[in-house]
């Protein structure tokens, strides 16, 4: 396969979109592990250390760039592949396969990553932005990010918005996991029914400590 294809072809779209989900992948599970630290009941010091390395080393910074990168080829292919995947079944089928043929997250991708992109947008806007754009960014001063956590998730409909967003996020990772290794090659019976468990089992694990933090903060869990 040419590098162009990577872009142009059902097979390189299917490719990208399993390589970015899998990057994505490993920054939820290091974004998951530094959000864990607000149960350290210390008053928000180890987070806002973690959070401090995150934001001061060059090194994350220039991951962070390619970070975003991946985000943004990977919500684009999944549209390109989403509209492409609606125009082939334009005619349907003479009789509603409903779960025989696919189960509804699967068929439900375009939507589910809908939804977590506005979450993204709104997640972004209320500590990435501020904390990057903060008039300490060119002078070395940073948010304190704990307390704007607090501050954030004292109002209802935000709790609700994120938690929304990360049920979203479950029921695409259910599908996605599996569906990135098969993409890449991975067939093995064996193999792909580990895959299959370790799939839920982080659909359910990671979405679950980021719907915790809202839910925590609101109800004075911490």
């Amino acid at each position: 396969m040419k590098w162009s294809e990577l872009f142009t072809s059902s097979v390189g779209k299917k490719w990208v979109m399993a390589l970015t989900g899998l990057f994505l992948i490993t920054f939820l599970v290091v974004h998951a592990g530094i959000n864990a630290c607000i149960w350290a009941n210390d008053g928000g010091a180890m987070f806002n250390d973690a959070a401090h390395f995150m934001g001061s080393s060059w090194v994350i910074r220039i991951i962070e760039i390619g970070l975003m990168a991946g985000f943004l080829i990977h919500i684009v292919q999944g549209s390109v592949l989403e509209i492409q995947n609606r125009r082939k079944r334009k005619k349907g089928y003479a009789v509603a396969m409903g779960n025989k043929g696919s189960t509804w997250y699967s068929r439900s991708m375009g939507l589910l990553g809908t939804l977590i992109g506005i979450f993204l947008i709104i997640h972004l806007s209320h500590f990435w932005v501020p904390n990057r754009s903060h008039q300490g960014w060119l002078l070395g001063e940073e948010l304190n990010l704990y307390e704007e956590m607090k501050v954030r998730f004292q109002a209802e409909w935000v709790v609700i918005v994120y938690v929304l967003g990360c049920f979203s996020l479950a029921w695409h990772l259910v599908h996605g996991f599996q569906s990135a290794f098969r993409t890449i090659g991975v067939s093995n019976k064996k193999y792909l029914t580990l895959l299959n468990t370790a799939g839920i089992a982080f659909s359910i694990i990671v979405p679950l400590v980021f719907a915790m933090m809202p839910v925590s903060f609101y109800l004075g869990w911490i």
